[in-house]
């Protein structure tokens, strides 16, 4: 092998054939990955690497060793130089002896070493190879959308080899990403352009409409997701809604949308939620409720023409609850627990479907959120306050057990101990109430530690702040309300900096200014 065999691998890549695309795509990030300065140079000593700043060589068998004579010896070989071992879990590999043996054979080899098992695909009980459960090894790390994701977990997979702790790649990624801002935005201009010249394209030349239409709504997909998610990290609402424009302008020149397939209709009625959720957020509820009415409208077509499709149930049960939250926002509190109730069925329905879809059960967990917030703030309601919100909160720890470290469990986790302790407070159970306060307000202090530039999680620890130290205040502990409620501040004008449209952000800061806690007297 050269110089490099001889020196070991970092890290054995085990992997069913049937994840090879995975399997590579991995294998290429880590060997073209660098470290951190100040981590690399904690690592030169013990590094396989000629440059300390790369992790090193890592064995994936089907190219490193393509003609080797005896490849089970080879492997064998390969295994005995390795300082970790990498599983990519899913039922195929589970279902694969030769990933099972190689699990096997590392762990008779070096029993001190660490096998890092990667969720691919399902759950771990299903994806999980039979040595991996009888030795149980944690997961390390869950490449799934609906897990970690790509990045995070990449992140854990990085530690995980070079054994460092996950915050010191974190915050770098961090930094990395808060560079790409203005990159990102370029991207969007860019992706705007191209948009405008697309929909040009699709209206002039109908004999291409069919391909042009694929890659016009490939688009549109990247602005609704991966786009809007980094322009909400990085509180961009402008930049936000000149995207969702651009999208609905592509729709609007595709002429008579009753000949459109339902996939782009749904994808249409996405967009008004996109563009109802922004008017909301500067604080026009009527365009808001404009948009989110047409959503509906769309939405309860398309599932009634096919009831029993859940990506359809999913669409309308959006639709029920922006046209809920508007009125909940206007305390038409009747109106809002009939659609919050309208979504909590179709959320129901959605779980019924499978059990097991943790997207699907997410959503009864937000449509119980939504109970709890009507029995806290309607005054005509018969719910229990105490019951319906431990019911929300119970739901979503259920779904953070099965992955404690994804970032929007933790968010949607601390918004309903907010709401418990809100229960709590109405029951005039103060310090029970305060208690839970302060954990939320501790989770969230972890969360802006490891993610200090995100805008979504400065948002939601800056409400922390802000709530505890009224309640604080109203319990009598008027010197430590007024230190959190100037910590608030602060993170109240990081956000309307940002975002100075922000009518939501702005609210709330005029809130804390004028919620003098704590005045010293002269």
């Amino acid at each position: 092998m050269g110089q490099e065999g001889q020196r070991g691998f970092s890290a054995f890549v085990s992997y069913s054939h049937a994840d090879k695309a995975a399997a590579q795509k991995l294998h290429r990030r880590l060997e073209s990955y660098r470290l951190p300065k100040h981590v690399a140079a904690q690592l030169a000593a013990t590094t396989l690497s000629d440059d300390p700043t790369k992790l090193g060589q890592i064995f994936r068998d089907r190219e490193d060793l393509p003609a080797a004579q005896d490849l089970s010896e080879s492997v064998k070989a390969a295994l005995q130089v390795s300082r970790a071992l990498i599983v990519l879990c899913s039922p195929a590999a589970k279902a694969s002896k030769w990933v099972a043996r190689e699990i096997e054979t590392f762990r008779l080899l070096h029993p001190d070493r660490p096998i890092l098992a990667a969720l691919l695909e399902g759950e771990p009980e299903e994806a999980f190879p039979e040595p991996l459960l009888q030795g149980r090894e944690p997961l390390a790390a869950d490449l799934r959308k609906e897990g970690d994701g790509p990045r995070l977990g990449f992140l854990k997979v990085v530690a995980g080899i070079a054994g460092v702790p996950l915050d010191a790649l974190v915050q770098r990624d961090a930094q990395r990403r808060m560079r790409r801002v203005m990159a990102v935005t370029a991207g969007a201009v860019t992706a705007m352009l191209a948009m405008a010249i697309m929909t040009f394209i699709a209206i002039q030349s109908r004999n291409e409409a069919q391909r042009q239409r694929a890659e016009a709504e490939g688009l549109v997909e990247y602005m609704l997701t991966d786009l809007r998610d980094e322009l909400k990290g990085v509180g961009r609402l402008d930049v936000m809604t000149d995207v969702n424009e651009r999208a609905m302008d592509y729709y609007e020149g595709q002429g008579d949308l009753s000949d459109m397939p339902a996939e782009s209709l749904e994808r249409r009625a996405r967009i008004l939620h996109a563009m109802g959720e922004d008017d909301e957020k500067r604080g026009d509820l009527k365009k808001a409720l404009a948009k989110f009415t047409e959503a509906h409208r769309v939405t309860e077509s398309l599932l009634a023409r096919d009831s029993d499709n859940p990506d359809r149930i999913f669409g309308h049960a959006q639709s029920e609850f922006w046209i809920g939250y508007v009125a909940y926002l206007k305390k038409d509190w009747d109106a809002a627990e009939i659609r919050f109730g309208m979504y909590q069925q179709l959320a129901k329905a959605l779980v019924k479907n499978d059990s097991t879809n943790p997207k699907w059960l997410r959503e009864l967990g937000y449509a119980e959120g939504n109970r709890c917030s009507i029995a806290l703030h309607s005054p005509t309601t018969n719910l229990d306050s105490v019951g319906v919100c431990e019911v929300a909160l119970n739901l979503m720890q259920k779904i953070s057990v099965a992955d404690p470290e994804d970032q929007k469990t933790k968010i949607d986790l601390a918004n309903r101990m907010a709401w418990v302790a809100d229960a709590y407070w109405l029951n005039q159970e103060t310090e029970r109430a305060i208690a839970i306060f302060t954990a939320q307000h501790d989770l969230l202090e972890n969360m802006n530690k490891n993610s200090p530039e995100n805008m979504t999680i400065i948002d939601i620890f800056m409400r922390s702040k802000m709530t505890l130290a009224e309640k604080l205040n109203l319990a009598g502990r008027t010197e430590k309300a007024e230190i959190a409620r100037l910590k608030a501040l602060s993170l109240a004008d990081i956000m309307v900096n940002r975002d100075p449209k922000n009518k939501r952000w702005s609210s709330w800061k005029k809130r804390i200014e004028k919620n003098e806690i704590y005045k010293r007297t002269k």
